[in-house]
């Protein structure tokens, strides 16, 4: 059955409780830092232990077919399902989720996750989003991030940070663009496309066509190939998205890590991930946008 409007926030909350309850949900204990970088202050999760999820991607990659691993979206884990959002996608909580209330929004038939995003990806995103405030992104592919090749979609809810702007990597973009036309961010000194949203768009019923035909122009604008309404496309280079309800921001990507820091779309946000206190220092001692920009395509 498909989720019924100003449903969905109370199903992941219940969801959570009682996958949280049977042991289905395993959460990911951080502690956080911020580090100072060109007038911003980045948010920084450091990683208490990545035990139990590098088991499970090991379990994966020793029941894997012809080297492409166990899919855990066929099917998803009964306790983790949130709801039927489409008629080709369903909404399931991540199992070793790092933000609380994490949410993917996975298509039901494998979908893989170098390919480009859909009119219908985006339908059943901007469901999600019209429901709460949140940040959707998409990691398109391994070097983008992505942990899994069945087509995802993540949506966390704001604010990213404790403390400080909702996102932090926001201030960059005050005044910057008129809405419905990409641009680019002079603070930016990497390859990337940044389109301000119309207000408001969250309640407009042609949300998911009007953010699509803009992914497609934000493609384009960085001399990536663009999606067919009628088939999946291959992407032509890895990327990483950003979704919110006023902006959306697109980066191709070059490399996954810097100094063994994995960098997904969250953390061209402003909200990044480390495993330990050194890889903190190291990446404090290197500087936050320095570390996105070797990640990033110049």
């Amino acid at each position: 059955m498909i989720v019924q409007r100003g449903t969905l926030w109370r199903g992941i909350v219940e969801t959570t409780r009682s996958a949280l309850a049977n042991g289905a949900l395993l959460p990911v204990p951080t502690n956080h830092a911020f580090i100072e970088d060109g007038g911003l202050r980045f948010f920084v999760r450091v990683l208490s232990s990545l035990r139990r999820k590098d088991e499970a991607r090991k379990k994966q990659d020793a029941g894997s077919i012809g080297g492409k691993g166990v899919n855990p979206f066929l099917p998803p884990e009964k306790d983790l399902i949130v709801a039927d959002l489409t008629d080709t996608h369903i909404a399931v909580l991540n199992k070793f989720n790092v933000v609380e209330h994490h949410l993917l929004i996975v298509t039901r038939g494998f979908e893989d996750q170098d390919t480009l995003l859909t009119l219908q990806d985006f339908e059943a995103l901007w469901l999600c989003m019209a429901e709460f405030n949140g940040l959707g992104f998409y990691n398109g592919g391994r070097v983008a991030g992505a942990s899994q090749r069945h087509k995802h979609l993540q949506l966390v809810p704001l604010p990213l940070a404790p403390e400080g702007p909702p996102i932090p990597i926001e201030p960059l973009f005050d005044g910057m663009g008129a809405p419905g036309e990409p641009c680019t961010i002079p603070a930016f000194l990497f390859l990337h496309s940044f389109v301000r949203l119309a207000p408001d768009l969250a309640r407009d019923p042609a949300a998911a066509a009007k953010t699509f035909a803009l992914y497609g122009e934000m493609l384009h604008s960085v001399g990536l190939n663009t999606p067919d309404a009628s088939r999946l496309i291959v992407q032509s280079m890895p990327y990483c998205f950003i979704v919110t309800r006023g902006w959306m921001l697109l980066v191709p990507r070059s490399r996954e890590f810097f100094d063994g820091v994995s960098l997904n779309s969250l953390a061209y946000a402003g909200s990044l991930f480390v495993r330990d206190k050194e890889q903190l220092a190291r990446l404090k001692a290197f500087g936050p946008m320095k570390a996105l920009a070797s990640a990033a395509k110049e």
